[in-house]
């Protein structure tokens, strides 16, 4: 059924019925409500509509009636005199789930006041409630003969013909016509529909966006021969798993990663990434995963150390960082660890608005892959949706997306060295050639430090410096303070004499259990031509067997 209301037909009567007194009680009346807010029209301009019976209310709006509503749309009927609630949605054509309930209009509460106002000729008493947190004021008669309401609020009152919330949020009845020819909505197959009502808010909800699924419960762990299959390919000893991903083709949507982890036999706070592998130059990653991290190009900055695959190249990009993140220590596979007033979490879910970067997929297919790097056998569980949002974002929007480095090492259990190139003063270097000019450039960059025990860099804050064209553009230093509030997430974090917990500890712009957010570092206008960006740090020295590192990602941003 394409529309709720196809089998019934109505033709309105010509005049007017605003203060004709009491309504024909055996009669169907269609009343047009208005919603406005601080005195202004809403933009829309889509007025709700409630057609309206002595045996039943449906609440609607112009568009879903005159047959012009997008999908995802929503319509509510109230049956009398038993107030049973149904709601139901059309998902998309021949999709369409309902819901019932038979106690929520029983178990309104008002507060009832003396204030009267006129409303299309009726005197209107006023009801007030509070829904979450909203105080709702009701303007209803009960001299029109029959009982109806915008929404599911005050059905049972009166005629309601104005909804106020808040004091500035408004629905108000703006005509009552009578309709003739009307036939009631079939409950009977709307019944036939029915779904409980938290799976008919979930199924509404995801409706309302595209959902892409690209991993369901996946292991990344470390074995010896990791086994791939026709859609799931597994590398570096089973620590990077990647998937082809159509993308569909939308106007500035709202894109987001989101992720699930647990632990699958490995107790310890492991770096995560989610990344896209650019296929568009004659290198790529997926060729150093299928053959020898050998296949990457080589970034040499003097300090004796040969870097693969880090930076931008005339035949080869680096992969494209969505999203960084930590996992705790142990969540899930370590729950048992009992803690007094301690509920461990059973999973960590992180999400990120990556909508910047889908200029890069869009319409296309991409290589989606995620790493966490870890030697244990049992390793992690992770699933990985991205969700599309179409008509929130602005219509202006970045068209340039240029992946310029990053230098964490995804494949660290199949060779790739760690990213030390910051012990020497050169740091990480790239050059870069623009066809054209570039408005409002700027450095998507995600820094994390890792390394050493309690002098190496994951504890001590070190400045990040980033240089344009020998310039220097910006300077930061990369802390977290916040630690301690992912502690439920942490069941196996080591805890210490002092009374606090590893995961507690402040580190360099993490914490186990957290997403890194990304530093969006302005650039100006860049002209056409070539350009260097260069990010600086003073890492830590080696101690013992313990050395740093600096896991850093750099993406420009623009518009030609």
């Amino acid at each position: 059924m394409k529309y709720l209301y196809t089998l019934i037909f109505f033709a309105f009567i010509s005049f007017n019925l605003h203060a004709q007194g009491l309504l024909k009680g055996n009669a169907v009346y269609k009343i047009t409500y208005f919603r406005s807010a601080d005195g202004k029209p809403k933009e829309d301009r889509n007025p709700a509509v409630v057609i309206a019976s002595a045996k039943q209310n449906l609440i609607s709006n112009a568009s879903v009636l005159d047959h012009k509503a997008k999908y995802p749309y929503e319509q509510t009927i109230v049956t009398k005199p038993g107030q049973i609630l149904f709601q139901v949605s059309d998902l998309a054509l021949n999709n369409q789930i309902a819901t019932a309930d038979s106690t929520s209009i029983a178990k309104q509460v008002f507060k009832f006041g003396q204030e009267t106002k006129v409303i299309l000729g009726y005197t209107c008493k006023k009801a007030t409630t509070v829904v979450n947190s909203n105080r709702i004021d009701l303007w209803y008669t009960t001299s029109a003969g029959i009982k109806a309401a915008p929404t599911s609020l005050g059905q049972s009152l009166g005629l309601v013909l104005e909804q106020v919330r808040n004091g500035n949020s408004y629905i108000t009845a703006t005509k009552i016509e009578e309709v003739k020819k009307a036939q009631p909505v079939d409950i009977q197959r709307i019944s036939a529909k029915l779904t409980d009502g938290l799976t008919y808010k979930d199924l509404l909800w995801k409706s309302r966006f595209t959902t892409l699924n690209v991993f369901n419960k996946e292991t990344i762990n470390f074995i010896d021969k990791p086994q791939s299959n026709d859609s799931i390919f597994r590398f570096a000893g089973g620590t990077v798993i990647a998937r082809k991903v159509k993308f569909p083709q939308l106007t500035n949507p709202n894109v987001f990663v989101d992720l699930t982890e647990q632990s699958n036999g490995d107790a310890y706070d492991r770096t995560g990434s989610v990344f896209i592998i650019p296929t568009d130059k004659k290198i790529s990653l997926m060729d150093a995963l299928k053959n020898s991290v050998k296949a990457l190009p080589v970034y040499d900055n003097g300090n004796g150390k040969q870097y693969q695959g880090v930076v931008a190249m005339a035949d080869y990009n680096p992969v494209i960082e969505l999203m960084r993140f930590f996992t705790p220590f142990g969540v899930g596979k370590y729950n048992t660890l009992k803690l007094k007033d301690k509920n461990w979490a059973e999973k960590v879910y992180y999400r990120q608005d990556v909508s910047e970067l889908f200029p890069l997929v869009n319409g296309k297919e991409a290589w989606v892959a995620v790493f966490i790097g870890n030697y244990d056998k049992g390793g992690h569980q992770v699933s990985l949706n991205i969700t599309l949002h179409n008509g929130d974002r602005s219509k202006e929007t970045k068209n340039v997306v240029l992946p310029l480095f990053n230098s964490t090492n995804v494949m660290e259990m199949a060779g790739q060295e760690y990213a030390t190139m910051f012990s020497s003063e050169k740091g990480l270097e790239v050059s870069f050639t623009l066809t054209k000019d570039v408005k409002d450039a700027k450095l998507r960059y995600i820094t994390t430090g890792h390394g050493g025990w309690s002098n190496g860099d994951e504890f001590v804050p070190r400045k990040n410096t980033i240089w344009l064209d020998e310039k220097k553009a910006f300077a930061f230093t990369p802390w977290r303070q916040d630690c301690g509030s992912y502690r439920l997430s942490n069941p196996a974090s080591g805890n210490f004499e002092n009374g606090l917990s590893s995961s507690d500890l402040s580190r360099s712009n993490w914490c186990p259990g957290m997403v890194t957010n990304p530093n969006w570092i302005s650039l100006g206008d860049l002209k056409a031509g070539t350009h260097t960006i260069k990010v600086t740090i003073p890492m830590g020295k080696p101690e013992g067997g313990s050395s740093s590192a600096w896991n850093v990602s750099g993406v420009l941003l623009g518009e030609e």
